[in-house]
Protein backbone atom coordinates (compact mmCIF):
# COMPACT_ATOMS: atom_id res chain seq x y z
CA UNK A 1 0.00 0.00 0.00
CA UNK A 2 1.67 3.67 -0.91
CA UNK A 3 1.87 6.16 1.91
CA UNK A 4 -0.35 9.02 1.52
CA UNK A 5 -0.81 11.29 4.57
CA UNK A 6 -3.98 13.58 5.48
CA UNK A 7 -3.35 17.38 6.04
CA UNK A 8 -6.81 17.45 6.55
CA UNK A 9 -10.09 15.49 6.36
CA UNK A 10 -9.93 16.48 2.50
CA UNK A 11 -6.42 17.63 1.63
CA UNK A 12 -4.14 14.70 0.84
CA UNK A 13 -0.24 15.09 0.84
CA UNK A 14 0.52 12.42 -2.62
CA UNK A 15 4.09 13.95 -2.74
CA UNK A 16 6.91 11.36 -3.51
CA UNK A 17 11.23 11.31 -2.19
CA UNK A 18 13.89 11.55 -4.67
CA UNK A 19 17.21 9.98 -3.34
CA UNK A 20 18.48 8.64 -6.72
CA UNK A 21 19.02 12.67 -8.21
CA UNK A 22 22.96 13.28 -6.96
CA UNK A 23 22.45 17.10 -8.43
CA UNK A 24 19.25 19.45 -8.42
CA UNK A 25 19.29 21.12 -11.52
CA UNK A 26 22.79 19.21 -12.70
CA UNK A 27 23.89 21.92 -9.75
CA UNK A 28 23.45 21.30 -6.27
CA UNK A 29 24.47 18.38 -4.27
CA UNK A 30 21.51 16.01 -2.79
CA UNK A 31 22.82 14.36 -0.13
CA UNK A 32 20.17 14.56 2.08
CA UNK A 33 17.88 13.65 -1.40
CA UNK A 34 14.51 15.98 -2.17
CA UNK A 35 11.13 15.40 -2.09
CA UNK A 36 8.55 16.43 -4.52
CA UNK A 37 5.41 17.46 -2.94
CA UNK A 38 2.38 17.31 -4.68
CA UNK A 39 -1.21 17.68 -3.00
CA UNK A 40 -5.32 16.65 -3.51
CA UNK A 41 -7.95 17.96 -2.68
CA UNK A 42 -10.94 15.45 -2.51
CA UNK A 43 -14.22 17.50 -2.54
CA UNK A 44 -17.45 17.71 -4.98
CA UNK A 45 -14.41 18.44 -7.23
CA UNK A 46 -10.81 16.91 -6.49
CA UNK A 47 -7.85 18.84 -7.74
CA UNK A 48 -4.11 18.06 -7.90
CA UNK A 49 -1.67 20.82 -6.65
CA UNK A 50 1.50 20.49 -8.95
CA UNK A 51 2.78 16.83 -10.29
CA UNK A 52 6.57 15.60 -9.52
CA UNK A 53 9.30 14.69 -12.06
CA UNK A 54 8.99 12.73 -14.57
CA UNK A 55 11.08 9.97 -13.05
CA UNK A 56 8.60 9.38 -10.56
CA UNK A 57 4.86 10.10 -12.48
CA UNK A 58 4.02 5.93 -11.56
CA UNK A 59 3.92 6.30 -8.18
CA UNK A 60 2.59 9.88 -7.93
CA UNK A 61 -0.41 8.69 -10.62
CA UNK A 62 -0.65 5.10 -8.43
CA UNK A 63 -1.47 7.45 -5.27
CA UNK A 64 -4.03 9.31 -6.91
CA UNK A 65 -5.50 6.49 -8.24
CA UNK A 66 -5.42 5.13 -4.33
CA UNK A 67 -7.29 8.10 -3.43
CA UNK A 68 -10.08 8.89 -6.35
CA UNK A 69 -10.62 5.24 -6.88
CA UNK A 70 -12.82 5.28 -9.92
CA UNK A 71 -13.99 9.08 -9.51
CA UNK A 72 -12.61 11.79 -12.16
CA UNK A 73 -9.77 13.90 -11.43
CA UNK A 74 -11.34 17.79 -12.37
CA UNK A 75 -8.47 20.23 -12.14
CA UNK A 76 -4.35 20.39 -11.89
CA UNK A 77 -3.48 23.44 -10.56
CA UNK A 78 -0.12 24.55 -11.90
CA UNK A 79 1.80 26.87 -9.30
CA UNK A 80 5.13 26.29 -10.60
CA UNK A 81 6.33 25.04 -14.40
CA UNK A 82 9.41 23.91 -13.68
CA UNK A 83 9.90 20.02 -14.68
CA UNK A 84 10.39 18.64 -11.66
CA UNK A 85 6.67 19.91 -10.79
CA UNK A 86 5.27 18.99 -14.36
CA UNK A 87 7.06 16.59 -15.87
CA UNK A 88 3.54 14.30 -14.53
CA UNK A 89 1.28 16.69 -16.65
CA UNK A 90 0.90 15.02 -19.68
CA UNK A 91 0.66 11.74 -18.20
CA UNK A 92 -2.08 12.49 -15.80
CA UNK A 93 -4.01 14.23 -18.79
CA UNK A 94 -3.56 10.74 -20.44
CA UNK A 95 -4.71 8.99 -17.48
CA UNK A 96 -7.57 11.67 -16.77
CA UNK A 97 -8.66 12.85 -20.24
CA UNK A 98 -11.41 15.24 -19.17
CA UNK A 99 -8.62 17.15 -16.30
CA UNK A 100 -8.89 20.97 -16.80
CA UNK A 101 -5.00 22.64 -16.18
CA UNK A 102 -5.22 25.48 -14.27
CA UNK A 103 -3.11 28.39 -14.52
CA UNK A 104 -1.90 31.55 -15.85
CA UNK A 105 -1.33 33.12 -19.18
CA UNK A 106 2.43 32.67 -18.86
CA UNK A 107 2.15 29.17 -17.21
CA UNK A 108 0.66 28.30 -20.26
CA UNK A 109 3.29 29.35 -22.57
CA UNK A 110 5.81 27.78 -20.80
CA UNK A 111 3.78 24.52 -20.65
CA UNK A 112 3.82 24.37 -24.39
CA UNK A 113 6.91 24.91 -25.13
CA UNK A 114 8.01 21.74 -22.65
CA UNK A 115 5.10 19.28 -23.70
CA UNK A 116 3.54 20.83 -26.34
CA UNK A 117 -0.18 21.90 -26.71
CA UNK A 118 -2.49 19.88 -24.77
CA UNK A 119 -6.20 20.61 -23.85
CA UNK A 120 -8.89 22.09 -21.04
CA UNK A 121 -6.85 25.20 -20.11
CA UNK A 122 -8.17 27.27 -17.47
CA UNK A 123 -6.63 30.82 -17.40
CA UNK A 124 -6.90 32.47 -14.12
CA UNK A 125 -5.73 36.00 -13.48
CA UNK A 126 -4.42 37.83 -10.28
CA UNK A 127 -7.15 37.12 -7.41
CA UNK A 128 -9.46 34.78 -9.27
CA UNK A 129 -11.02 32.47 -7.29
CA UNK A 130 -12.35 28.55 -8.12
CA UNK A 131 -14.72 26.76 -5.93
CA UNK A 132 -14.55 22.63 -5.53
CA UNK A 133 -17.56 23.02 -2.83
CA UNK A 134 -16.90 24.07 0.45
CA UNK A 135 -12.95 24.36 -0.40
CA UNK A 136 -12.20 27.94 -2.24
CA UNK A 137 -9.28 28.08 -4.28
CA UNK A 138 -7.79 31.64 -4.31
CA UNK A 139 -4.66 32.87 -6.92
CA UNK A 140 -2.10 35.31 -6.22
CA UNK A 141 0.38 35.59 -9.20
CA UNK A 142 3.61 35.63 -7.77
CA UNK A 143 6.18 36.50 -10.79
CA UNK A 144 9.96 35.21 -10.31
CA UNK A 145 10.35 33.63 -7.03
CA UNK A 146 11.68 32.13 -8.91
CA UNK A 147 10.40 31.47 -12.34
CA UNK A 148 7.95 34.11 -14.47
CA UNK A 149 5.22 32.05 -14.08
CA UNK A 150 5.27 31.41 -10.45
CA UNK A 151 2.01 31.32 -8.10
CA UNK A 152 0.40 30.29 -5.11
CA UNK A 153 -2.92 29.26 -3.94
CA UNK A 154 -4.46 29.48 -1.16
CA UNK A 155 -7.55 27.65 0.38
CA UNK A 156 -9.76 29.48 2.54
CA UNK A 157 -11.58 26.59 4.20
CA UNK A 158 -8.68 25.27 6.01
CA UNK A 159 -6.32 28.04 5.42
CA UNK A 160 -4.07 26.33 3.67
CA UNK A 161 -1.07 27.96 1.48
CA UNK A 162 0.33 25.75 -1.55
CA UNK A 163 3.42 27.99 -2.05
CA UNK A 164 4.90 26.27 -4.46
CA UNK A 165 8.66 26.76 -4.26
CA UNK A 166 8.49 28.96 -1.72
CA UNK A 167 8.96 27.94 1.50
CA UNK A 168 10.53 24.68 0.19
CA UNK A 169 13.77 23.25 0.92
CA UNK A 170 16.32 20.19 0.20
CA UNK A 171 15.94 17.00 1.27
CA UNK A 172 14.02 13.79 1.80
CA UNK A 173 10.32 13.48 4.47
CA UNK A 174 11.49 9.86 5.85
CA UNK A 175 8.51 9.37 7.50
CA UNK A 176 7.69 12.87 8.79
CA UNK A 177 5.57 14.85 6.70
CA UNK A 178 5.08 18.02 9.47
CA UNK A 179 7.29 20.80 10.65
CA UNK A 180 6.04 18.78 13.85
CA UNK A 181 7.27 15.35 13.19
CA UNK A 182 10.78 16.18 11.85
CA UNK A 183 14.19 17.43 13.09
CA UNK A 184 14.39 21.57 11.99
CA UNK A 185 17.35 22.26 12.50
CA UNK A 186 18.59 20.08 10.09
CA UNK A 187 15.20 21.23 7.88
CA UNK A 188 16.16 24.87 8.45
CA UNK A 189 19.93 24.30 7.32
CA UNK A 190 18.64 22.54 3.84
CA UNK A 191 15.87 25.27 3.39
CA UNK A 192 18.29 27.92 3.60
CA UNK A 193 20.84 26.58 1.24
CA UNK A 194 18.03 25.78 -1.17
CA UNK A 195 16.57 29.43 -0.93
CA UNK A 196 19.95 31.25 -1.12
CA UNK A 197 20.99 29.15 -3.95
CA UNK A 198 18.16 28.97 -5.90
CA UNK A 199 15.82 31.64 -4.96
CA UNK A 200 18.04 34.35 -2.83
CA UNK A 201 18.62 36.21 -6.09
CA UNK A 202 15.01 37.52 -6.49
CA UNK A 203 15.26 38.63 -2.92
CA UNK A 204 13.07 42.01 -3.96
CA UNK A 205 10.16 39.38 -5.82
CA UNK A 206 10.24 37.32 -3.01
CA UNK A 207 9.20 40.93 -0.37
CA UNK A 208 6.47 41.74 -3.36
CA UNK A 209 4.70 38.38 -2.60
CA UNK A 210 5.10 38.57 0.95
CA UNK A 211 3.34 42.06 0.83
CA UNK A 212 0.79 40.00 -2.00
CA UNK A 213 0.16 37.94 1.00
CA UNK A 214 0.02 40.28 3.69
CA UNK A 215 -2.44 42.51 2.06
CA UNK A 216 -4.67 40.23 0.92
CA UNK A 217 -5.59 39.56 4.86
CA UNK A 218 -5.89 35.50 4.73
CA UNK A 219 -5.25 33.75 7.74
CA UNK A 220 -2.26 31.01 6.97
CA UNK A 221 -2.64 28.11 8.97
CA UNK A 222 -0.83 25.82 6.73
CA UNK A 223 2.04 26.00 4.68
CA UNK A 224 2.67 23.91 1.55
CA UNK A 225 5.68 23.65 0.15
CA UNK A 226 6.55 22.01 -3.65
CA UNK A 227 9.71 20.64 -1.22
CA UNK A 228 10.19 20.02 2.05
CA UNK A 229 7.99 19.69 5.47
CA UNK A 230 4.81 20.88 5.62
CA UNK A 231 4.18 23.77 8.03
CA UNK A 232 0.88 23.22 10.57
CA UNK A 233 2.25 24.34 13.64
CA UNK A 234 4.86 26.75 13.15
CA UNK A 235 3.82 28.90 9.14
CA UNK A 236 4.63 31.96 10.38
CA UNK A 237 8.03 30.64 11.39
CA UNK A 238 9.29 29.85 7.64
CA UNK A 239 7.46 32.47 6.35
CA UNK A 240 9.42 35.06 8.63
CA UNK A 241 12.20 33.11 7.73
CA UNK A 242 11.62 34.17 4.15
CA UNK A 243 11.18 37.88 5.41
CA UNK A 244 14.48 37.61 7.15
CA UNK A 245 16.17 36.27 4.45
CA UNK A 246 14.62 38.23 1.03
CA UNK A 247 15.87 40.90 3.08
CA UNK A 248 19.60 40.14 3.47
CA UNK A 249 19.25 39.85 7.63
CA UNK A 250 21.77 37.96 8.95
CA UNK A 251 22.72 36.15 12.53
CA UNK A 252 26.14 36.90 14.49
CA UNK A 253 28.83 34.78 12.99
CA UNK A 254 32.30 34.65 10.24
CA UNK A 255 32.11 32.61 7.17
CA UNK A 256 35.89 32.29 6.21
CA UNK A 257 36.57 30.50 3.10
CA UNK A 258 39.86 29.88 1.48
CA UNK A 259 41.84 28.53 -1.64
CA UNK A 260 44.83 27.18 -0.66
CA UNK A 261 47.34 24.95 -2.92
CA UNK A 262 50.38 24.30 0.05
CA UNK A 263 48.92 25.51 3.38
CA UNK A 264 50.03 29.07 3.67
CA UNK A 265 46.24 30.56 3.09
CA UNK A 266 45.00 27.96 5.25
CA UNK A 267 47.45 28.84 8.39
CA UNK A 268 46.40 32.96 8.04
CA UNK A 269 42.66 31.68 8.40
CA UNK A 270 43.24 29.71 11.69
CA UNK A 271 44.90 32.84 13.22
CA UNK A 272 41.85 35.15 11.76
CA UNK A 273 39.66 32.30 13.34
CA UNK A 274 41.49 32.30 16.72
CA UNK A 275 41.34 35.84 17.66
CA UNK A 276 37.47 35.98 16.26
CA UNK A 277 36.80 33.45 18.90
CA UNK A 278 38.90 35.20 21.63
CA UNK A 279 36.81 38.34 20.88
CA UNK A 280 33.62 36.36 21.76
CA UNK A 281 32.45 35.13 18.30
CA UNK A 282 30.93 31.70 18.21
CA UNK A 283 29.97 31.56 15.19
CA UNK A 284 32.56 30.63 13.16
CA UNK A 285 32.96 28.70 9.81
CA UNK A 286 35.91 27.97 7.92
CA UNK A 287 35.78 26.43 4.79
CA UNK A 288 38.31 24.75 2.37
CA UNK A 289 36.88 25.78 -1.21
CA UNK A 290 38.44 23.17 -2.93
CA UNK A 291 36.50 20.21 -0.44
CA UNK A 292 33.25 22.24 0.27
CA UNK A 293 30.56 22.30 -2.28
CA UNK A 294 29.74 25.80 -3.35
CA UNK A 295 26.04 25.51 -2.58
CA UNK A 296 27.11 25.32 0.75
CA UNK A 297 29.30 27.90 1.21
CA UNK A 298 26.42 30.23 -0.01
CA UNK A 299 24.06 29.14 2.27
CA UNK A 300 26.59 29.84 5.84
CA UNK A 301 27.51 33.44 3.95
CA UNK A 302 23.58 34.65 3.55
CA UNK A 303 23.12 33.44 7.01
CA UNK A 304 26.17 35.22 8.60
CA UNK A 305 27.62 39.12 8.92
CA UNK A 306 31.06 38.56 8.69
CA UNK A 307 32.51 37.09 5.39
CA UNK A 308 36.42 36.99 4.97
CA UNK A 309 37.81 35.25 2.01
CA UNK A 310 41.48 34.21 1.09
CA UNK A 311 43.15 33.28 -1.64
CA UNK A 312 46.69 32.22 -3.00
CA UNK A 313 47.78 33.20 -6.07
CA UNK A 314 47.01 30.60 -9.03
CA UNK A 315 48.66 31.26 -12.64
CA UNK A 316 48.59 35.42 -12.24
CA UNK A 317 44.58 35.02 -11.31
CA UNK A 318 42.55 33.64 -8.38
CA UNK A 319 42.20 30.08 -6.98
CA UNK A 320 39.72 28.33 -9.51
CA UNK A 321 37.26 27.37 -6.34
CA UNK A 322 37.55 30.81 -5.28
CA UNK A 323 37.29 32.18 -8.45
CA UNK A 324 33.51 30.35 -8.53
CA UNK A 325 32.45 31.71 -5.25
CA UNK A 326 33.13 35.01 -5.82
CA UNK A 327 31.12 34.82 -9.43
CA UNK A 328 28.28 33.42 -7.84
CA UNK A 329 28.43 36.17 -5.07
CA UNK A 330 28.38 38.53 -7.43
CA UNK A 331 25.06 37.40 -9.02
CA UNK A 332 23.53 36.86 -6.04
CA UNK A 333 22.63 40.74 -5.40
CA UNK A 334 23.59 40.13 -1.58
CA UNK A 335 23.88 43.22 0.41
CA UNK A 336 25.64 44.08 3.90
CA UNK A 337 27.89 41.82 5.02
CA UNK A 338 31.29 42.94 6.30
CA UNK A 339 34.29 41.68 4.41
CA UNK A 340 37.82 40.69 4.79
CA UNK A 341 40.41 39.98 2.81
CA UNK A 342 43.65 38.27 2.73
CA UNK A 343 46.02 35.90 1.03
CA UNK A 344 49.53 34.68 -0.53
CA UNK A 345 51.37 35.62 -3.58
CA UNK A 346 54.48 33.83 -5.03
CA UNK A 347 56.19 34.39 -8.26
CA UNK A 348 53.55 36.12 -9.32
CA UNK A 349 50.08 38.07 -7.52
CA UNK A 350 46.25 37.37 -8.85
CA UNK A 351 44.69 36.11 -5.52
CA UNK A 352 44.44 39.20 -3.22
CA UNK A 353 43.86 41.76 -6.23
CA UNK A 354 40.99 40.07 -7.72
CA UNK A 355 39.74 39.75 -4.29
CA UNK A 356 39.65 43.57 -3.85
CA UNK A 357 38.58 43.80 -7.40
CA UNK A 358 35.38 42.08 -6.35
CA UNK A 359 35.24 43.92 -3.13
CA UNK A 360 34.86 46.93 -5.21
CA UNK A 361 32.07 45.27 -7.68
CA UNK A 362 30.03 43.89 -4.34
CA UNK A 363 30.10 47.05 -1.82
CA UNK A 364 30.09 45.30 1.13
CA UNK A 365 31.78 47.07 4.26
CA UNK A 366 35.51 45.70 3.56
CA UNK A 367 36.68 45.40 6.95
CA UNK A 368 40.55 46.57 7.57
CA UNK A 369 43.57 46.55 5.24
CA UNK A 370 43.69 43.47 3.00
CA UNK A 371 46.76 41.38 3.58
CA UNK A 372 49.16 39.43 0.92
CA UNK A 373 52.34 37.08 2.24
CA UNK A 374 54.56 36.55 -0.20
CA UNK A 375 55.08 32.76 -0.43
CA UNK A 376 54.31 31.73 3.38
CA UNK A 377 53.14 34.08 6.12
CA UNK A 378 55.81 36.40 8.86
CA UNK A 379 55.19 38.01 11.91
CA UNK A 380 54.04 41.09 10.03
CA UNK A 381 51.48 39.59 7.48
CA UNK A 382 50.00 37.26 10.76
CA UNK A 383 49.70 40.88 12.73
CA UNK A 384 47.79 42.12 10.48
CA UNK A 385 45.44 38.81 10.01
CA UNK A 386 44.86 39.64 13.80
CA UNK A 387 44.13 43.32 13.39
CA UNK A 388 41.31 42.26 10.83
CA UNK A 389 40.04 39.87 12.97
CA UNK A 390 40.07 42.13 15.71
CA UNK A 391 37.81 45.02 13.98
CA UNK A 392 35.49 42.86 12.18
CA UNK A 393 34.64 41.12 15.96
CA UNK A 394 34.34 44.92 17.68
CA UNK A 395 31.74 45.66 14.35
CA UNK A 396 29.53 42.43 14.93
CA UNK A 397 29.96 42.83 18.75
CA UNK A 398 28.78 46.55 18.24
CA UNK A 399 25.37 45.00 16.17
CA UNK A 400 24.39 42.64 18.81
CA UNK A 401 21.33 42.56 19.95
CA UNK A 402 19.69 41.08 23.10
CA UNK A 403 18.34 37.67 23.13
CA UNK A 404 18.61 35.25 20.41
CA UNK A 405 19.29 35.65 16.62
CA UNK A 406 17.10 33.10 15.14
CA UNK A 407 13.57 34.30 14.62
CA UNK A 408 12.35 30.65 15.99
CA UNK A 409 14.05 29.64 19.20
CA UNK A 410 13.01 26.32 18.78
CA UNK A 411 15.58 25.96 15.43
CA UNK A 412 18.62 26.65 16.88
Amino acid sequence: MLTTVNITNEIHYIGVNDRETYLFENLWPLDHGVSYNSYLIDEEKTAVFDTVKNTKMSVFIEKINGILKNRPLDYLVINHMEPDHSGAISALQDQYPDLTLVGNAKTFEILENFYGPLKNYHVIKDGDTLSLGKHILNFYLTPMVHWPETMMTYESTTGTLFSMDAFGGFGTLDGGIFDDEVNLEFYMDEIRRYFSNIVGKYGAMVQKALKKLKDAEITINIVAPTHGPVWRSAPNCIIDYYDRWSRAETEEGVVIVYGSMYGNTQKMADVIARKLSEKGIKNIRIYDASKTHLSYLVSDIWRFKGVILGSCAYNTGLFPTMETLVNKLENSQLKSRFLGIFGTASWSGGGVSNLNKFAEKIKWQQVGESVEAISSPKDEDFKKCIEMADEMADLLIKERKPGTDAFCSFIY
